[in-house]
């Protein structure tokens, strides 16, 4: 697989991705997806994302954190202060780049993004985080999968794989 760029994220039906910088919905399966998807990649992520996950770092993957605070450290991440940085970084390496949020930063790098990984939960929900618009009609439809709710996942998804169209 050539490295790209590609945004990752999980919404309901309209387009709510978070509240109080947590996931507002809870999907084993989902979750099973999006490490098969990232495992050996590396994830870019916001600060308050990071502590949205208790800076828990997710095993197998590089993660940097991006951030305008100079003077912010966390072990085991890498700390960039700019899309320049994080696109410099990506350029000297290999892997590709999962971008996981949020919203400012989903909207700081929709326009560099090679691809989409997008997640419809089949919900809606509260929350205060939606994902930013951007132009769909740049990105073409490649696979998409149904998921069906079970035992253990409350809710139906949809997984759908895009990439943008050549110019």
């Amino acid at each position: 697989m050539t490295k790209q760029l590609i945004a990752i994220w999980a919404e309901d039906e309209q387009g709510l991705i978070g509240r109080n910088d947590r996931l507002p919905w809870h999907l084993p399966k989902e979750f099973k997806h999006f490490k098969e998807t990232t495992m050996g990649q590396v994830l870019v992520m916001g600060r308050v994302t990071f502590e949205g996950m208790n800076r828990r770092i997710l095993p197998g993957r590089q993660t940097i954190v991006l951030t305008r605070d100079l003077s912010y450290e966390a072990d085991g991440v890498v700390v960039l202060h700019s899309k320049e940085e994080v696109l410099s970084w990506f350029a000297q390496q290999d892997k590709t780049l999962y971008i996981l949020g949020g919203a400012s930063i989903y909207k700081t790098f929709l326009p560099e993004v090679d691809g989409l990984t997008q997640t419809i939960v089949h919900g809606v929900f509260e929350g205060d985080t939606y994902f930013p618009e951007y132009p769909e009609s740049d990105f073409e439809l490649v696979s998409e999968s149904f998921f069906e709710k079970d035992d253990k996942n409350a809710y139906d998804f949809t997984v759908k794989k895009l990439i943008r169209k050549a110019k």
